[in-house]
C-alpha cells in the first residue's frame, strides 16, 4: 500500500519492451511486453508500492498496460509525450533513450502529479473500438474509390468488389453500435438527447459518446478545451496576440466540425449565431470555430441536465 512518501514510477512503452524507473533511483528495470512480462512488472510495482505509475501515451500501445495495471488496483496516469519532453528540456535533459525516458516520466509524475486514469465503462470502451474501426473503414472506402477512378478496366472490378465489401462491413459495424447503445439505458438516453439537436447525426453522436465521455460531467470551458475549440491568449507585456485554438481530441473535433457545418444550415440557433458573426465582419473560419464552441457548450449542458434540444432554451 502506498503512503504519502511513496515514490513515483515512470514507464516507457515500446512495442515489445517496457522500461520502468522509480523517481530519484538510478536503476532501470526492463520487462518484455508480453502477458508474462506484465505479470513480472506488476510484481515489481507492488513491491515498490508507488503513489502513482505514469505511462506515456504512445498511440495506443499503452492501452493494454494501463488497463492491466488499473484492473490490478494500481493508480496509473497516462501523460502526454510532449509535456514530458518539454519538462525534460526545461531541466536540461537533452539526451533521449528508452531508459532515460522512463526516468523523465517518473520525474514528471513526481513533480506535476497528474490525475490518475479512470477506466471507461465497458459499453463506452466497446463503442470506442467500434467507432475507431468504422473510421478506419471509411478512410479505406475513400482511398479505394480514388483508386477506382484511375484503375485499368481489368482491375476496376476487383476494386469495386472490395468497396462493396467495405461498405457492407461499415453497415454491420453501425448496426453493432446501435445494438450496443440500445443495450445500455444511460447511453441510449444520451444518444437520444444528442440526436435531438439538428446537425448531430447518428455517426456524430456515436463519435462524441465514444471520444468525449466527459460530456455532461465537466463544465463548458473544459469540454471546449478537450475538443480543441477553446481560445487561448497569446499576450506578453503590451503585446496582445491573436487568440488561437489548439490541442484537443482530433477525431472528435473532425466529426464535430462536420456536425457544425450541418448545424449552420439546419439548426436555427447555430445558424442565427453564425450569420450574426458574419454580419459583424468575422472571417468564416473564425465564425465556424465560434459556432463549434457554442454548439459543444449547449450539448454539454443538455447532457448535464438531461434535456433535449427543444426544451433547452435556457442554454442559448
Amino acid at each position: 500500500m502506498s503512503t504519502p512518501n511513496s515514490p513515483f514510477v515512470g514507464i516507457d512503452v515500446g512495442k515489445s519492451q517496457l522500461d520502468a524507473a522509480v523517481h530519484e533511483n538510478s536503476a532501470t528495470h526492463s520487462f518484455p511486453y508480453t502477458p508474462d512480462g506484465l505479470v513480472q512488472l506488476l510484481a515489481w510495482i507492488q513491491d515498490v508500492s508507488p503513489t502513482l505509475v505514469a505511462v506515456e501515451a504512445t498511440g495506443g500501445y499503452e492501452r493494454a498496460l494501463v488497463h492491466f495495471l488499473s484492473e490490478a488496483g494500481i493508480k496509473v496516469a497516462v501523460v502526454s509525450p510532449k509535456q514530458v519532453l518539454d519538462f525534460a528540456k526545461a531541466h536540461n535533459q537533452k539526451a533521449k533513450t528508452d531508459k532515460l525516458d522512463a526516468h523523465n516520466i517518473a520525474f514528471f509524475a513526481a513533480t506535476m502529479k497528474p490525475r490518475a486514469f479512470t477506466p471507461p465503462a465497458l459499453t463506452q470502451e466497446k463503442l470506442m473500438a467500434l467507432v475507431t474501426r468504422r473510421r478506419q473503414i471509411a478512410h479505406m472506402i475513400i482511398s479505394e474509390k480514388n483508386r477506382l477512378l484511375q484503375a485499368s478496366q481489368d482491375i476496376k472490378p476487383r476494386i469495386q468488389d472490395h468497396i462493396d465489401w467495405l461498405e457492407e462491413e461499415e453497415k454491420e459495424i453501425q448496426d453493432q453500435m446501435r445494438d450496443l447503445i440500445s443495450s445500455d439505458p444511460d447511453m441510449r438516453e444520451k444518444m437520444d438527447i444528442l440526436s435531438s439537436a439538428k446537425g448531430i447525426g447518428e455517426v456524430s453522436a456515436f463519435t462524441m459518446l465514444a471520444e468525449l465521455p466527459e460530456m455532461g460531467i465537466i463544465g463548458g470551458k473544459q469540454i471546449s478545451a478537450l475538443l480543441g475549440v477553446a481560445p487561448f491568449n497569446r499576450d506578453s507585456g503590451k503585446m496582445k496576440g491573436k487568440r488561437r485554438t489548439k490541442g484537443g481530441r482530433y477525431n472528435a473535433r473532425s466529426a464535430f466540425y462536420m456536425a457544425t457545418l450541418s448545424a449552420i444550415r439546419f439548426n436555427p440557433v447555430i445558424k442565427r449565431f453564425y450569420e450574426r458573426l458574419l454580419s459583424q465582419g468575422k472571417e468564416k473560419k473564425v465564425a465556424l470555430v465560434a459556432c463549434m464552441r457554442k454548439f459543444i457548450v449547449i450539448l454539454n449542458a443538455m447532457l448535464r441536465d438531461r434535456k433535449s434540444f427543444i426544451s433547452q432554451s435556457s442554454f442559448v
